[in-house]
């Protein structure tokens, strides 16, 4: 009998993922970027990212141990760096100005803005960093290692593939989202999202120190 998934590991892991890869945050960022493009282009574009974001995730989930273990950084060191990125990113998200670490450089934003896309920026700056930037890094590579089953291993996959899946979605249709989506809600969902991550760093910090400092839990 194949094993069984933990379905509180899955929807925590769920959760996060959606939380750091919020799709409804990185639709205006899209929209800004694609601006000027035509309808069907800028779809095929909302479809490139998402698969971009896939091939990075996967090559993340896949290698991620690894190259901790080529550095010498054990899972909860990476924890609690992690944590620290999240809460930086937390911070940005719940007082509306953003944070360099997960979105794409204000440089980039500006010119984006400024005149029509000249070259695909599916790759980046939308897939790098602004979908998969150190936070969802820092996310995949944490629940791979308390993954300890294939089959929470197969959760954590479904779980970031269930977002990228909506990511495409939001994206495909982020013309028509856009004009319904007042700025009131993206800021609400926004600091929403904000809070979550803070609590998921939390959450990481907390476990690697204990991890690394026994003396800690008590």
């Amino acid at each position: 009998m194949g094993q069984a998934v933990d379905q509180a590991f899955f929807i925590t892991t769920l959760g996060g993922a959606f939380a750091i890869m919020n799709p409804f945050v990185v639709l205006p960022l899209f929209l800004a970027v694609t601006h000027g493009m035509d309808p069907a282009l800028q779809r095929r574009a909302g479809l490139r990212v998402a698969f971009f974001s896939a091939v990075l995730c996967a090559t993340v989930a896949v290698s991620g141990a690894a190259i901790l273990k080529f550095f010498g950084i054990s899972v909860d060191d990476f924890r609690v760096a992690g944590g620290l990125v999240l809460m930086t990113i937390a911070m940005g998200m719940l007082s509306g100005s953003g944070s360099p670490a997960h979105e794409a450089p204000a440089k980039a934003q500006a010119m984006a803005v400024q005149e029509p896309p000249r070259a695909d920026v599916s790759f980046y700056p939308l897939a790098f960093p602004m979908v998969v930037g150190p936070g969802t890094i820092t996310a995949i590579i944490v629940y791979m290692g308390q993954a300890r089953t294939m089959a929470d291993k197969g959760a954590v996959a479904a779980a970031f593939g269930l977002v990228l899946a909506v990511l495409a979605v939001v994206l495909f249709f982020a013309s028509t989202i856009g004009r319904h989506m007042s700025q009131t809600l993206r800021v609400i969902m926004t600091r929403l999202m904000g809070m979550i991550v803070a609590a998921m760093g939390v959450q990481m910090i907390a476990a690697g120190l204990k991890a690394i400092l026994p003396g800690l839990a008590g």
